[in-house]
């Protein structure tokens, strides 16, 4: 589980910062990114042998080339964090946009074949998207509330943007899964409501309904320019998305369906 996890942080992490205003946001911000997913992806690498224990189907992806994909994802971070270091701007975002590239493709072709059983290819291409876009999202803007100590004097936009970035992830999460559970077998249902119904309660409670929430409730403390208590709220919000993704994969492990 630890690497489909790490790869999917690392596709919404790398995701978030293309779309947020980078020339409002100093350097030192994206340096941290770069180690941080420089960290993720060792990680992943490392327990690449995992792989095979959530229950992926027939895929394109075996465990050496996700090793190698996530070996080169941390050569091109650590690459860009010596050039956010150095203020080389232009050479940075070209290796996040590696980054982002490299860890999609890594992430899609995970994705298992159509069979009898299998969920519909769309619907699983959805479903790993949105968990890496609500992941990445929520924690790269909680980290970015955290630089406002360093960085006093920053433009409140780029946090501004995130935020609506987070409660439009948290948003299209929430409408994958439910797609997913109505397109989902009857008897997978029931098995949900009887077997699965802690880890389901999980799933929705922290993992859905919780990070959206408390993403709503982040431009009241912005209004006021407090950025402390903006972050404590991102924060409490990244543990509950983390618990839910968490939930989600477990329940793709037992059920073999996105949920």
């Amino acid at each position: 589980m630890i690497p489909q996890f790490t790869l999917r942080l690392v596709v919404g992490l790398s995701l978030t910062w293309s779309l947020l205003p980078r020339r409002l946001i100093t350097s030192g911000y994206f340096r941290i990114q770069m180690l941080l997913v420089l960290g993720l992806s060792v990680l992943g690498a490392l327990t690449a042998a995992q792989w095979s224990e959530v229950a992926e189907g027939a895929t394109r992806l075996s465990v050496g080339l996700l090793q190698g994909a996530l070996v080169l994802i941390a050569g091109v971070s650590f690459l860009g964090s010596v050039l956010w270091t150095l203020e080389r701007r232009r050479g940075g975002t070209v290796a996040a946009a590696m980054v982002l590239t490299i860890a999609t493709l890594t992430l899609l072709a995970g994705v298992p074949a159509n069979g009898s059983s299998a969920p519909p290819w769309p619907l699983t291409v959805l479903d790993r998207l949105s968990s890496a876009g609500l992941l990445g999202g929520i924690t790269a803007t909680m980290l970015l509330g955290h630089w406002y100590l360093t960085a006093t004097g920053m433009s409140l936009v780029p946090l501004a943007r995130g935020t609506l970035l987070v409660q439009g992830g948290a948003v299209v999460r929430l409408l994958s899964v439910l797609a997913a559970t109505l397109l989902a077998p009857p008897e997978l249902r029931e098995r949900l409501l009887q077997s699965h119904l802690v880890w389901t309660l999980l799933r929705w409670g922290a993992g859905l309904v919780g990070p959206l929430v408390l993403a709503l409730l982040v431009p009241g403390a912005l209004r006021y320019r407090n950025t402390q208590s903006a972050t404590g709220i991102l924060f409490a919000a990244v543990i509950l998305t983390f618990i839910g993704e968490a939930s989600a994969l477990l329940l793709w492990r037992e059920l073999g369906w996105p949920l």
